[in-house]
């Protein structure tokens, strides 16, 4: 499934599920240019960051938005135990060494968000920064909530922190709502933010298989 629509100044804009084959460098570029900053403390240096999300995707939790073909934009989500960033233990410790590694994953562990029996959570959305402010995110949450219908989800669960109050307040706009902010200022130095608050949104369910 997808959609197409266009926007004055950019062409036509496709929405697809699934990350395209051969696209998983740009997209692990796009996901760290947006996320970079939260998840540096467990994944610098950048050059090494980006090649590992980019080894451990998996391409079918996500949906992507392309313009004339090059993908300009995604949101990750997490369904049937499975996420759009991967990599065990192990990829890390391989990655950056068992001295350097084992620290990075109790960091990781901090990130770590596990859906409640009939919730989809989202992993985030990238958007190419010279895109931002087009409608390219509305168009990926309205397909992720397609998602959640399909599945049978009663809600779709995200985070946002502290720090990226423009991601929020898109959320807001598509029907989510704040539920619980939990501070966590001892935070601030190591990771960047000292706040995290947890929205929902409930959407229409219908019986179908998993994915």
């Amino acid at each position: 499934m997808g959609q197409d629509t266009t926007d004055a100044g950019t062409g036509a804009i496709t929405i697809r599920r699934g990350v395209p084959a051969g696209a998983e460098r740009v997209a692990a570029e796009l996901y760290w240019d947006a996320f970079g900053r939260k998840l540096g403390p467990a994944l610098n240096p950048p050059d090494k960051a980006v090649p590992f999300l980019a080894a451990h995707l998996n391409s079918d939790r996500a949906v992507c938005a392309l313009l004339d073909g090059r993908l300009i934009g995604l949101a990750g989500y997490q369904l049937g135990g499975r996420g759009l960033t991967g990599g065990s233990a192990l990829d890390v410790l391989r990655a950056y060494g068992r001295l350097r590694g084992l620290p990075r994953l109790l960091l990781l562990s901090l990130f770590e968000r596990r859906p409640a029996p009939g919730q989809l959570v989202m992993d985030g959305i990238a958007v190419d920064a010279g895109l931002r402010g087009r409608g390219v995110g509305s168009l990926l949450l309205a397909e992720v909530a397609a998602i959640a219908e399909e599945q049978s989800c009663r809600e779709i669960r995200l985070d946002v922190i502290d720090t990226n109050p423009r991601a929020g307040a898109l959320y807001e706009r598509r029907g989510f709502t704040a539920v619980r902010t939990e501070h966590t200022p001892y935070l601030r130095g190591l990771l960047g933010f000292a706040a995290v608050t947890t929205m929902r949104r409930t959407v229409a369910t219908r019986k179908n298989g998993q994915l």
